[in-house]
């Protein structure tokens, strides 16, 4: 059975850029963001690395930690984060996990219990480790995607997402298609319109089944 979304995130101690971590208590009571690479020295990977570095001011609003998994050596990461810090032209602040015996991305679920790094491998031999979580304070996973090697991810979709998240958490919310911050938001099921209306003002009664408001 895969992973699922409500899932507690499994927890692992692995070697970094940023020496040992256990990862449930890396993450401690913040939310975090786990983003894995088929390889180092690849180009997708490295325009993604490179955004997610630029982003470093965005996710501390968000009271969120980073975290990059690429199925190579701690060595690796630090002679390709270089690259990465001259392409974005920014510092990488956030750790690379060594997963080069494929123990993260197994856990995850991102490769077979039987998949081995040949001599002289390629991306192509890792490519479906191009997944991406976001995990609650709770250690709960909250997001999965999941990427082909040709696609670059869009890092203004995920920190949209984590906004929603972020916000639904908080109150009995939703947020409909297409939401950004600002927008209007739907009102839970659980809370009838006159609760509703006590709680956030005026609400819009579309259906019954459908009640916006903006907070």
């Amino acid at each position: 059975m895969g992973l699922r979304i409500n899932d507690v995130a499994p927890d692992f101690t692995a070697d970094s850029t940023e020496g040992e971590i256990k990862f449930h208590d890396w993450i401690g009571d913040s939310y975090a963001i786990l983003f894995s690479h088929p390889k180092d020295f690849t180009p997708v990977c490295t325009t993604e690395f490179g955004a997610v570095a630029q982003l470093a001011d965005e996710w501390a609003k968000r009271n969120t930690k980073v975290i990059g998994v690429s199925v190579d050596k701690v060595e690796d990461h630090l002679k390709w984060k270089a690259d990465v810090e001259t392409y974005s032209g920014k510092p990488m602040t956030f750790p690379i996990l060594d997963d080069s015996e494929l123990k993260i991305a197994k856990l995850y679920d991102m490769l077979p219990a039987d998949a081995y790094l040949p001599d002289g491998r390629t991306a192509a031999d890792s490519a479906t480790v191009r997944s991406l979580f976001i995990i609650g304070p709770d250690k709960k996973i909250r997001l999965i995607m999941a990427y082909p090697m040709s696609v670059g991810r869009n890092f203004a979709e995920i920190l949209r997402a984590l906004d929603a998240i972020q916000l639904t958490d908080k109150e009995p919310l939703a947020t409909p298609a297409n939401w950004t911050e600002g927008q209007d938001v739907i009102v839970s099921l659980g809370l009838d319109d006159e609760t509703a209306k006590q709680k956030f003002g005026e609400i819009e009664v579309i259906f019954p089944y459908l009640r916006k408001t903006r907070i």
